[in-house]
């Protein structure tokens, strides 16, 4: 390795900094090991070697509901265990340290993040996240692949949480990533060979320092070897020597020529490892299943340039593809009729509509109750209103559904031939139908009556928004709705509410779609930011190539079940607003390893993009984007512009626009 020298803790800053602590430390835990309690087995005593308040857990995007605790690692025996417990809530809504805390989440909720006594055996690795604004943060991975809610630590406290790690266990940097520090209590290939080779001072040296020395020594040679094809020890050595001259009182230095002069003995140990470390969650069931359907279907980075993935990628610094979280709860069977009913009182309101929505968003929605409850999410009826409230609101909307068809119905052909916007307007609505969504058995054939439903409906919005008229497109977020709703009249009030938050979609400037390409962007700098280097090197910053996911909410990109399914996750407004951002964002990470391994430029990106239309599994994007939303927090928010169009209507949102005064 070039740079082998720059992948342990001794040349972290954060590490090199918080040595001056470390003999304060040193004092401090002789002085408390004196007085420490024995357990009540009375076989061993516990030392609490590192204490920090308030690191924060963080169960949704909104800082308010974050979780503040206490973050300890104790050390019993020869063991070191990690501790989260939640500050215990006061009555005036403020946690034990005296802070405001959100009183909304539930005591059982709180002890749902508790983490206590987790082994530092069993942790596989820790990864630190320092972005450019908000708190550093750390996610635990375990060896069994399942990773803990990021811990953020509000008054730092990173740097000596890691080097006191570091005093502990075995603990080196990633070679794949500076900010990956990997963890193990001997159970790697490589950590057993080592210890195999009965070295001297190699198991003090990483507990007490470091064995960065080694493992840069072994990672040059290695590489070496790949060069050359023959293992050239002496070489690599004074190589490795001559890099490393400047580091004085290198402790694992002096164990570098020992484990040199057994290299033979761990060459095989030591391939391994570098190709499995970080690796063994990477080829999970969702994984292969959609690499081999893109193996399957040449790419036309595959078929025009006929190039293999071969180049070098950054690893994604949030694996969110590879680990299941663990806070993350599992997708539940959709809403059926019988947990419906449960929702509604004698008089038909909605008892508890954020618990309605929570539901739908990790389950979804029976198809034969679509009908009633997407009036709902889509604002058509309040959540409120009663069975005889939304019979007479029917009732009225259908009267004016039929003022405004009225309108265009009594055009006559002399009108119309002085009316060039009715005209290519009606051109462009009467071409579009055709094509939309005929496979549908509900759209298919000749003379389709639901084809003509769907003409009218658009062109009496083109007449209701008359501003905005219609665009390309519209027919495609029109059509699940009719084929749910079954009724003209419901249909265009259900159109008109998506549409008052999607309309910015088709304004003419593009400036609502443009709002969404730039938070885009800046979500992918948050979360990936390899991804987003690679984008700005092959100039794919304007995220065009995701143009069509944005402008038709995915319509194009999953079958019609899964579309809906998608689409009431969506209106749920549970999470975010904003989350068909975060879908982006998650499908982007789960090709990531294509895209960037191929060197797609953006004509090549673009084509991979469109034929990923059908072969995206939702159930695993749903997960990856709840993830990524919530591990965001309001880092997230802040990369989203005011005003960037949301994913569904408000819950308060009314059916009637304001008139000025000056209009009464």
């Amino acid at each position: 390795m070039q740079e082998a020298d720059l992948h342990d803790l001794s040349d972290d800053p954060d590490y090199a900094a918080s040595q001056q602590q470390a003999l304060g430390r040193s004092l401090y835990r002789s002085d408390s090991a004196k007085s420490t309690e024995m357990d009540s087995g009375g076989g061993g005593g516990s030392e609490t070697v590192y204490v920090k308040d308030n690191v924060a857990i963080h169960p949704t995007q909104y800082a308010s509901e974050r979780i503040s605790g206490r973050l300890l690692l104790v050390k019993r025996d020869s063991s070191l265990f990690m501790t989260w417990i939640p500050y215990k809530l006061s009555v005036g809504g403020t946690d034990s340290t005296g802070r405001s805390s959100n009183a909304g989440i539930l005591e059982k909720d709180r002890k749902l993040y508790t983490i206590k006594d987790v082994p530092l055996a069993d942790v596989h690795s820790i990864r630190r996240h320092t972005p450019t604004l908000g708190w550093q943060y750390i996610i635990v991975v375990l060896s069994s692949g399942l990773a803990f809610p990021p811990l953020y630590f509000y008054n730092g406290g990173v740097r000596e949480f890691l080097a006191t790690l570091k005093q502990h266990v075995f603990i080196v940097r990633s070679a794949d990533d500076a900010n990956v520090f990997l963890a193990n209590d001997f159970q790697d290939p490589l950590q057993k060979s080592l210890s195999s080779l009965e070295l001297p001072r190699v198991v003090s040296v990483a507990n007490g320092a470091t064995l960065h020395g080694s493992v840069g020594a072994l990672s040059s040679v290695e590489n070496s070897e790949r060069r050359n094809g023959d293992m050239q020890i002496a070489t690599s050595s004074s190589e490795y020597s001559g890099r490393n001259k400047h580091k004085l009182h290198d402790p694992a230095r002096d164990i570098s020529i020992q484990v040199l002069e057994k290299f033979s003995l761990v060459t095989k140990f030591a391939r391994e490892t570098t190709s499995h470390l970080f690796r063994e969650n990477h080829n999970n069931d969702s994984s292969i299943h959609e690499r081999k359907q893109l193996d399957h279907k040449p790419s036309s980075a595959s078929t025009d340039t006929q190039k293999i993935s071969s180049a070098p990628v950054a690893p994604d610094p949030l694996e969110f593809d590879k680990l299941p979280l663990i806070w993350g709860k599992q997708r539940q069977q959709p809403l059926d009729v019988k947990e419906w009913v449960c929702f509604l009182d004698a008089e038909g309101r909605i008892t508890d509509s954020k618990a309605l929505r929570k539901r739908i968003f990790y389950g979804g929605v029976e198809h034969s109750i679509r009908k009633e409850v997407w009036k709902f999410l889509l604002g058509y009826h309040p959540y409120d209103s009663t069975y005889a409230e939304r019979e007479y609101l029917a009732s009225v909307k259908k009267s004016e559904y039929e003022i405004i068809k009225s309108q265009w119905q009594s055009i006559s052909p002399a009108q119309a031939r002085r009316f060039t916007k009715f005209r290519e307007r009606k051109g462009l609505i009467e071409k579009d139908v055709v094509r939309t969504d005929r496979s549908i058995s509900f759209y298919d054939g000749d003379d389709n009556p639901n084809v003509a439903v769907l003409h009218d409906i658009l062109l009496t919005y083109s007449f209701y928004n008359f501003d905005l008229g219609y665009c390309q497109g519209m027919s495609d977020l029109l059509s699940p709705i009719f084929y749910v709703m079954e009724d003209e009249s419901e249909s265009f009030w259900c159109f008109v509410e998506l549409m008052e938050r999607l309309g910015p979609n088709f304004n003419r400037d593009q400036s609502g779609m443009h709002s969404q390409l730039f938070a885009l962007l800046k979500l992918v700098e948050l979360l990936d930011t390899p991804l987003h280097n690679y984008f700005s090197k092959t100039e794919c910053l304007n995220y065009f190539f995701c143009f069509r996911w944005l402008l038709i909410q995915f319509k194009r990109e999953f079958e019609y079940e899964e579309v809906m399914r998608l689409w009431e996750v969506l209106w749920t407004h549970y999470l975010s607003e904003h989350l068909h951002l975060y879908i982006c964002v998650a499908i982007l990470k789960r090709y990531r390893q294509k895209i960037m391994g191929e060197e797609m430029d953006f004509d090549t990106l673009l084509k991979f993009i469109n034929e990923l239309s059908g072969r995206i599994r939702l159930g695993d994007i749903l997960r990856d984007a709840e993830a990524l939303c919530v591990c965001a927090g309001e880092n997230g928010d802040a990369c989203i512009p005011p005003g960037t169009p949301p994913s569904l209507p408000l819950e308060t949102a009314s059916l009637y626009p304001q008139q000025d005064q000056d209009d009464i």
